[in-house]
């Protein structure tokens, strides 16, 4: 089984030592510093408290790979889109796109029924490039909840975690929605099958879309937003408005609001990615996390109050990082 890994970063690379090593023919697409030491020393892979180390094809040139049966998109949502036709190369017939990403991907409303059915969103998919060039029927969903980060070029550092929800946006239990499953649980990988994938994208956003942009804008991190009163009650407001788009889209939760932030408290005093990214000088995921909610909310007529506030507030943040850095 070929699978190329577009976006070999903290994700990226542990998906792909990890399916290296259960044996499938792996390809990472990476850059810079991070492509120059894989290259050269191999992906390493800091787990578990020890290391594994994977030799894997390395580029940043997708021409040299060829088609493959699955291409995972593991970059950060934001970036996708203008990559996304260096990707053609890698697409053959029947090559499935897995979009381990962040927030809502770009194949949302295909197979979903109703008047938004093959809606695309311009806050994530500008001008429906993603749906013109790779295809919604091509996609396959997936939901990353572990954990990682690059610690130096070259060298992945698992924190926690191993799921990797993945589903057909049709819900059906397809031939290569059962490949993937086998090749990422051979790979110590949890990969449960959802028939609604939908559900679990919504999970996993209805925490990011509010506590990312308020650690960003406050520097704290999720045990305070949780317990402090004040921001508990905003991360509260952003959920309850996003849980009114989910129901309009007939979206199920199967945990209430408190349980969510509850949950999200637990984990202690850990920096969202949005923080980890305004402190490292990255463009934040604004976009796919907080924005396409808001254009959602539009196209349902639910109305996104405290979104609404809070949106143009990261927005600003981000400009003024970007003046700072310039």
């Amino acid at each position: 089984m070929k699978i190329c890994i577009f976006g070999a970063g903290a994700i990226g690379g542990y998906l792909g030592v990890e399916l290296a090593r259960a044996g499938a023919d792996v390809s990472l697409v990476a850059r810079g510093a991070h492509l120059a030491a894989m290259r050269a020393k191999g992906v390493r892979l800091l787990v578990d408290g020890g290391e594994r180390v994977a030799q894997i094809r390395c580029t940043d040139d997708p021409r040299k790979l060829g088609p493959q049966d699955f291409v995972i998109i593991a970059l950060k949502a934001h970036s996708v889109p203008d990559v996304v036709e260096s990707m053609l190369p890698l697409l053959g017939p029947e090559t499935a796109v897995v979009t381990a990403v962040n927030g809502i991907p770009y194949w949302y409303f295909y197979r979903h029924g109703g008047e938004l059915e093959n809606t695309t969103l311009e806050s994530i998919d500008p001008a429906g490039k993603q749906w013109r060039v790779l295809g919604p029927e091509r996609a396959i969903g997936c939901v990353v909840y572990p954990a990682t980060e690059v610690v130096e070029p070259g060298v992945i550092k698992h924190i926690y975690g191993r799921k990797f929800p993945i589903g057909e946006p049709s819900g059906q239990r397809t031939g290569r929605i059962q490949a993937l499953h086998e090749v990422m649980v051979a790979a110590g990988l949890e990969a449960p099958i959802r028939d609604a994938i939908r559900d679990e994208i919504w999970l996993k956003l209805w925490g990011n879309l509010c506590f990312n942009p308020i650690s960003a804008l406050t520097h704290a991190t999720l045990d305070v937003i949780t317990s402090n009163p004040g921001t508990r009650q905003v991360s509260r407001a952003m959920m309850l408005e996003a849980k009114a788009i989910g129901d309009r889209l007939g979206v199920h939760f199967r945990v209430d609001v408190e349980r969510r932030i509850d949950g999200a408290g637990a984990v202690g005093a850990h920096k969202t990615s949005m923080l980890q990214d305004l402190e490292r000088g990255r463009p934040m995921e604004i976009d796919p996390l907080v924005t396409v909610v808001q254009e959602i909310g539009r196209l349902t007529g639910v109305p996104t109050p405290t979104l609404d506030i809070v949106l143009p507030l990261i927005q600003q943040r981000q400009w003024a990082a970007q003046q700072a850095s310039a």
